[in-house]
């Protein structure tokens, strides 16, 4: 009765490597066989609506602004890093320019002096167009509740979503990004101008 070694895969008086794995395939999952993919006969039909395709196409390629207003915005430049990696979601190109961008994301407190740059930046972006407040601070004042900050860029810009947080961490950001998208994909239309319901206009401002 013989032993039999093949545990591994290693036939016996075979010489191996020492640096090789001890198990190429996990106990607990079996592994795939390949499976062929057989070409389709004609042309495949894909059945969809107008409108569906331009906002998938819109989410996948959003294009924020090159705006950042306080340490917020250190979080912001993360997820550009090779650790979070917003390129995965189609949003790494930021702008310079905002004639060029669709997403706003105002990362940090808004004060008194900076909310007319910050509209007139908003009023410059071609239309559609999407707002992402991130952190408390831009979201609600934060812990600068005084006359010099504005609490809430609601009061200045149509904000689609809001990131909580002092700062927020890139994966939140993330997580909001991909709320927004779906918010886009689902057609639902951002919320109404605070200064056209107010019938207000911030010096300096295209509105």
């Amino acid at each position: 009765m013989g032993i039999d070694l093949d545990i591994h895969g290693i036939q016996p008086g075979e010489q191996t490597n020492p640096w090789a794995p001890v198990q190429y395939v996990s106990n607990t999952q079996t592994p795939r066989a390949p499976r062929a993919i057989d070409r389709p006969d004609g042309f495949g039909v894909l059945l969809t609506q107008v409108n569906k395709i331009l906002d998938w196409s819109r989410s996948s390629s959003l294009w924020p602004a090159t705006f950042g207003l306080a340490c917020c915005a250190i979080e912001m430049m993360s997820t550009s890093a090779s650790r979070w990696d917003i390129s995965r979601f189609g949003a790494e190109v930021f702008r310079a320019s905002p004639r060029q961008a669709d997403l706003m994301i105002v990362a940090g407190r808004l004060s008194v002096k900076m909310a007319p740059v910050l509209r007139r930046i908003y009023d410059q972006m071609p239309e559609p167009k999407w707002v992402l407040s991130m952190g408390a601070c831009a979201s609600c004042g934060g812990v600068f509740n005084n006359y010099a900050i504005i609490q809430g860029v609601d009061k200045v810009v149509p904000v689609d979503v809001y990131v909580p947080g002092c700062p927020p961490t890139p994966d939140m950001l993330l997580h909001g990004l991909n709320l927004l998208q779906e918010k886009i994909r689902k057609h639902i239309p951002s919320p109404p101008d605070p200064l056209a319901v107010t019938g207000q206009k911030y010096l300096g401002s295209e509105g």
